[in-house]
This record gives C-alpha cells, sequence and structure tokens, in this order.
C-alpha cells in the first residue's frame, strides 16, 4: 500500500477550489475508493503524522485535508456543512456553538469522559496551554517574567525595547484569539491592564500562532502572548533562542476538539476517525501524536481547562462580543 501526498492542485469540487485555504493537502491511498474530507485549523505539519496513521490501517480510504483560521472554518463549514466530513478546531467555544445548532453528528459508540465531549457530538483529544513566548536575547541580564504582572512590569520598564515587538492575537479574526481572550478577561482584570500596555507599545496584531512564532524566532518581536504552547514547543526543540512560560498567576488551557458533520458525506469513515483520535491519546508505543494529548494529562485537564458548557457561548452572543471587541480595540488599537 502506498500513501501519496498531493502537495499540488487536484480535482476538488467547484467550492473548494474556490475557497482561499491557508493550506489543502490529499492524502491519497492508491487505489481508494472513498475520500474523507477533513476542514481543521491545526497546521498540516502536526497533523499529517495521525492521517498517515490512519490511512496505514484504512487502505481503502484518502483524506483531503484543508486548513484556514479558527474563525474562517467555522464560517465555511456553516455554509455548506454536507461538504465535509470532520471539523476540528481549536475555538471551543465556536465548536460547542456549531453542535449546540445541530450541525454535529451525535456518535453513540465513542467512549470518552464527560468532561471532554459535549452529548456525544463534540469530542475533545488535546490539552493546550496558551503561553508566554519570548525571544531570550530580548530579556539578556534580565528577570523573564512567569506571570501576566510580572510581564506588564517588564514592558513598562523597558519600553525602547518592546516598542513595536510584542505580538498577540486579533481576536476580531481569531476565534482562537478572542476565545482565550474572553476567558482571560473573566479571569482577571490583569487582561486589561496588560491589554492597555501593549497597545501603548504598538502590539502587532496577527491571525494565528505559527505566524507570531515564525516573527519571534526571526527577531521581528520580543514577546508573544497567549501563543498555543504545542506550536512553540515544536519550534523550541530547534531554536534554543525561544522559552515557553506559562503564567504563574492562572491558566488558560484549550482542548482540541472534533466533531463529525450531521449531513457527511461519509459519516462511517468521519467516525472512525474520531475513533483513532481517540484511541492514538493512549498509544504511547509511536510518535503519532505531535500534539499535547488529553489523556496524557488527564489527572490535570478537567481542573485547568476550559469547560466544555453552555457558559462557553456566552460571548459569541453578538451584543457582548460587539462590546467586548470595543473595548479590547480602545485598549489595544490606541490611535
Amino acid at each position: 500500500m502506498r500513501i501519496i501526498v498531493a502537495l499540488t492542485i487536484w480535482i476538488l469540487p467547484q467550492l473548494v477550489l474556490a475557497q482561499d485555504w491557508e493550506d489543502r493537502r490529499l492524502f491519497e491511498n492508491e487505489g481508494a475508493e472513498r475520500t474523507l474530507r477533513i476542514i481543521s485549523s491545526t497546521d498540516t505539519s502536526l497533523f499529517a503524522p495521525i492521517v498517515e496513521d490512519f490511512l496505514s490501517k484504512n487502505p481503502e480510504v484518502s483524506v483531503e485535508y484543508l486548513v484556514n483560521g479558527t474563525a474562517d472554518i467555522d464560517q465555511i463549514f456553516r455554509a455548506d456543512p454536507d461538504k465535509y466530513d470532520l471539523l476540528i478546531s481549536s475555538a471551543m467555544d465556536l465548536q460547542l456553538k456549531t453542535a449546540n445548532d445541530g450541525l454535529a453528528l451525535r456518535l453513540s459508540d465513542v467512549a470518552h469522559p464527560p468532561w471532554a465531549q459535549w452529548r456525544q457530538s463534540l469530542f475533545a483529544f488535546t490539552s493546550e496551554p496558551a503561553a508566554i513566548v519570548v525571544n531570550k536575547a530580548a530579556f539578556a541580564d534580565h528577570p523573564l517574567p512567569r506571570s501576566r504582572q510580572e510581564l506588564i512590569e517588564s514592558l513598562r520598564a523597558r519600553p525602547n525595547v518592546f516598542k513595536g515587538h510584542i505580538g498577540t492575537y486579533d481576536i476580531r479574526q481569531s476565534g482562537l484569539g478572542y476565545l482565550f481572550a474572553t476567558q482571560d478577561a473573566r479571569a482577571s482584570e490583569t487582561f486589561w491592564r496588560l491589554m492597555e500596555v501593549m497597545g501603548a507599545l504598538d502590539v502587532r496584531l496577527y491571525c494565528c500562532s505559527g505566524d507570531m512564532i515564525d516573527d519571534l524566532s526571526d527577531g521581528t518581536i520580543a514577546v508573544a502572548y497567549n501563543v498555543l504552547g504545542s506550536y512553540a514547543s515544536v519550534r523550541v526543540e530547534s531554536e534554543d533562542q525561544i522559552e515557553i512560560i506559562l503564567p504563574s498567576d492562572f491558566p488558560t488551557t484549550m482542548m482540541r476538539t472534533a466533531l463529525v458533520s450531521k449531513d457527511a458525506p461519509q459519516p462511517e469513515i468521519a467516525v472512525e476517525f474520531v475513533q483513532h483520535l481517540i484511541r492514538l491519546q493512549s498509544d504511547h508505543s509511536n510518535d503519532v501524536f505531535l500534539l499535547p494529548s488529553l489523556r496524557a494529562q488527564e489527572s490535570d485537564v478537567e481542573r485547568a481547562t476550559i469547560a466544555l458548557e453552555p457558559a462557553l457561548m456566552t460571548f459569541l452572543d453578538k451584543l457582548k462580543r460587539r462590546r467586548f471587541i470595543g473595548e479590547w480595540e480602545n485598549a489595544v488599537i490606541q490611535k
């Protein structure tokens, strides 16, 4: 059996061809008769080993893997839920609303802890903290900040070093960034003080963690706030100048989730893929699972992680979202 990864254009329905994807790959089993279509916010480099392992066990299947930002994939999926089999995202609130709106298939035969799933239709499979990630060169002879308050103090103490060299999510564009921001604001007023300090220092705004880490690595920015720790960890292994800091004051940890479209073209294969995700977490005999496993941290996850519960959708209310983003713009965009 051969798995062929197509890096260029292949035959796709007209809608998919017209869509501007951040990345799209065809993982093809030679002679496969059915194709599973996954729309996801997870970088292909991190998810490819999971797909390839699934295909090695299912030689009759190929996988189309389509990547975009969290807010974008939510809109794309909602517009045409019958075009995709699986929706995978780090934006827990958007995922929960999608499931709650009846767009996800209920799965009766997937065993999963109650706190890691929602009504048998949304399934968490990672636990990933939001982190402060720094380029250590900017902190030479200075202590690294270990909390949000210490980060505020560090930025205020040396504005000449950090002006124009801080990055965080543009929460108007990033679903994950909006989730992290609202959860931070619920936990502590420190978030708003930090946003004001960053705004005064001409913070750079990003769509996603990968772009922030790229700019951190080459020195464009010195500090990235609320970066996905899992993405940064991959870079730390090869780049000594980057350090990941998990704030000591309070954790903000999300669970990456998957759902099967209620109108999935290939529902049986999609269900099997969800089961595959869950099985892989407890399989420590290979290097397939590059993301932080939910089960590997199960003793701490339930206590420290953003909960899959109705309260998660509070800030998706249009009025509340408009008000929150208005306050965020006042703090961050100081023109």
